[in-house]
């Protein structure tokens, strides 16, 4: 699972799961005792893994719900259950939980601390379920997207253009030629057309071609990019992270053909911003 693709929203989520849990080893009642001295009675007071029906429909039932939309957040591609996406199939079991536990705690008549903090957890719960998709400080990153590593010497963003000039290798430039005479021109087959003469456009190359003078470099994402199969399919077979080196095997037009480190090969669509090795 990639953390960084989790949210805040889905770190509220995380965190009221885990007070529900602890919260489930609490005392459900609070039972007062009259009783004093040393030969006092050790009252016995349940907690929910003691009730069946309160442990399955509130406790673990909350836990679920965090699980299932955690889940459906790290996964490439959204996943259903009887038709439902999985991510609400969890809201569904938290807001189930809030619901028990509030009218559970009503029916007490002296909630334990168990059955309080429960009942708060549940409440936060379902909030951020339900609320973490559609308010926008929680659909904030729960982490920021590091920086990528010490890029190594020379290293510069793709595409960007060379201190000296693009395609004039260590800065040399051109020399000015005179009005009327021939020089070279790499679009032209190396032979520039004399004043006058119709400028015949370069040959562009088929869409999805690999570059005829492409060499493979390193490169590292800004934020996580999905890798495609080279087939044209629809689903990704990766998950680029940030921070990692990547090779650029080929270039198809604006895409790349990339290396993952355990050796999978796939096409990364969007490569804006990427920071070349």
């Amino acid at each position: 699972m990639n953390i960084r693709s989790l949210t805040r929203g889905d770190g509220v989520v995380i965190g009221a799961a885990v007070v529900l849990f602890i919260a489930s080893f609490l005392d459900l009642y609070s039972v007062g005792n009259s009783c004093a001295g040393s030969f006092c009675p050790k009252l016995d007071v349940p907690n929910a893994w003691d009730a069946l029906g309160l442990l399955m429909s509130m406790f673990l039932a909350g836990i679920i719900g965090a699980a299932l939309i955690v889940v459906a957040r790290s996964l490439p591609q959204p996943k259903k259950i009887a038709g439902i996406d999985l991510g609400q199939f969890g809201t569904a079991f938290t807001i189930f939980a809030a619901w028990t536990a509030f009218w559970t705690i009503i029916d007490m008549d002296k909630a334990g601390a168990g059955m309080i903090l429960g009942l708060i957890a549940a409440l936060v719960l379902a909030a951020g379920a339900v609320a973490g998709p559609m308010v926008a400080a929680l659909k904030a990153p729960l982490m920021g997207a590091p920086r990528p590593a010490v890029a190594p010497y020379g290293a510069q963003p793709y595409g960007a253009q060379p201190a000296g000039g693009y395609g004039y290798p260590g800065g040399a430039q051109p020399q000015p030629q005179p009005y009327g005479a021939a020089g070279t021109d790499p679009s032209q087959g190396g032979q520039t057309p004399a004043p006058g003469a119709a400028a015949q456009p370069a040959p562009a190359p088929a869409a999805g071609a690999p570059a005829g003078d492409f060499a493979p470099f390193w490169f590292a994402v800004p934020v996580a990019r999905p890798l495609y199969p080279e087939d044209g399919s629809p689903t990704p077979i990766a998950e680029l992270a940030p921070g990692t080196w990547y090779l650029a095997v080929e270039q198809r037009g604006a895409a790349l053909v990339a290396q993952t480190q355990d050796g999978r090969r796939g096409v990364l669509q969007d490569t804006t911003g990427i920071q070349r090795g």
